[in-house]
């Protein structure tokens, strides 16, 4: 069973917006069993909307479309979607107009009657109750294709997967099971990984495939299984994925589709009642942003003082100036005093600091673009290491990251 996925906007080819929702779509339609064949983004545009219908008709059996149901002239989806289907009648929905109604006299807002056309849907398709705004969506099947038709807003979208879409297509169509299993990895890079596994890689049965997910200082390791047999599937990639553990245990940080680094840390951090701080420079809060991403952070991230100049330090962390003069802000020495000064002005058991020259240029610095410093300060002990993460800037950021946090996991565990 394939799905395509055709967002329709203009704000997306301009890269005004990004298009989050292809990637939660093709989510929750792989949990069910539907792979997902090809994924595109087209212009508000007649004849390119109905080219991508055709095209997308002759090689899926679902066909998922967001975007441009609105009540104003630039959104032309649901009158393109009629022209497709030669569909020349118009139905309108009094429950939509309700539904409308309700949701503007909440907000106090008058309604008009532009409004009403988004209750009137060709009468080829069938309703889709939206109950997160205003636009419902549409659900044709011809020719053996489901053509689905979304609003773009996100939360709308998700609803409507949620309690309109996903429910209709396990009834009308016998699926496949897909199972995915993630090992997340830290610290080698996918070429020396490859290697390290290639053993297994090389007997993998047929119907497993393995996949590298790589991203600063982290790769992903996605087993994927389909067939018609659950428990045979669980089975085949377990034992996969036990051998795998077998050749790189010591990288290993665990096996979960949606367990991050940064939730693995909240969970140890959590069970053992213990909390963390940071100190940051080059990474303007990145860290703390991270961490703070969790759900449940504040049960053990106590925050961040970030200095990004040397007064900063200074002034916020207690860094002695003769040790900025001697060593520079970059420095083994300066990342340690950074540590020291948040673990004491925070009051935690664990502190990461870091400072680096992420670049483009050196300043008032003797290191290189991309010499990063990063301190771990915990309540029996104080370590710090010099990394060079080259260029760009970006890359430096991101790499000091994911190394922080790498670091910080390695040493809870």
């Amino acid at each position: 069973m394939k799905a395509e996925i055709i967002t329709i906007g203009d704000e997306i080819l301009i890269g005004q917006i990004i298009d989050s929702n292809s990637q939660w779509i093709g989510k929750q339609l792989n949990k069910i069993g539907v792979s997902i064949y090809q994924i595109s983004s087209i212009q508000d545009d007649k004849q390119h909307i109905l080219n991508a219908l055709k095209e997308a008709q002759e090689r899926v059996d679902i066909v998922i479309i967001t975007g441009g149901l609105g009540p104003t002239k630039d959104d032309i989806t649901k009158k393109t979607i009629a022209t497709f289907f030669e569909d020349g009648q118009v139905i309108e929905y009094p429950e939509v107009v309700a539904h409308i109604k309700s949701l503007f006299k909440k907000i106090n807002h008058p309604f008009k009657e532009v409004q009403r056309a988004q209750a009137q849907l060709p009468s080829k398709a069938t309703l889709l109750m939206n109950n997160f705004g205003t636009a419902p969506g549409m659900w044709f099947y011809e020719n053996k294709t489901v053509f689905v038709s979304l609003p773009g807003v996100p939360y709308e979208m998700k609803g409507l997967i949620q309690q309109e879409v996903l429910p209709r297509i396990q009834q009308q169509f016998k699926l496949p099971f897909i199972i995915h299993k993630t090992i997340m990895t830290y610290g080698q890079g996918e070429s020396t990984i490859a290697e390290r596994i290639e053993s297994v890689e090389s007997n993998l049965p047929a119907f497993i495939k393995l996949a590298y997910l790589p991203s600063f200082g982290r790769v992903r390791l996605r087993l994927s299984a389909k067939g018609a047999y659950k428990e045979q599937l669980e089975k085949a990639i377990d034992k996969e994925v036990a051998a795998v553990y077998k050749l790189i245990p010591e990288i290993i940080t665990g096996i979960d589709d949606d367990a991050s680094l940064e939730k693995k840390i909240g969970e140890v951090l959590t069970k053992s009642k213990k909390t963390v701080a940071t100190a940051e420079s080059l990474t303007g809060g990145k860290i703390a942003a991270t961490l703070v991403a969790i759900a449940g952070s504040s049960a053990y991230y106590r925050g961040s003082i970030v200095a990004y100049s040397a007064e900063m330090k200074v002034k916020l962390l207690g860094v002695s100036e003769e040790t900025i003069k001697k060593y520079s802000v970059v420095s083994k020495e300066v990342a340690l005093e950074m540590a020291r000064g948040v673990k004491e002005k925070l009051q935690t058991n664990y502190a990461i600091a870091v400072t680096g020259n992420a670049g483009p240029t050196k300043d008032n610095t003797d290191k290189s673009v991309g010499v990063v410093y990063i301190a771990l300060i915990t309540d029996e002990k104080e370590w710090v290491q010099e990394f060079d993460f080259g260029q760009p800037r970006e890359k430096t950021i991101n790499k000091t990251v994911s190394k922080s946090l790498e670091i910080l996991h390695k040493e809870i565990l």
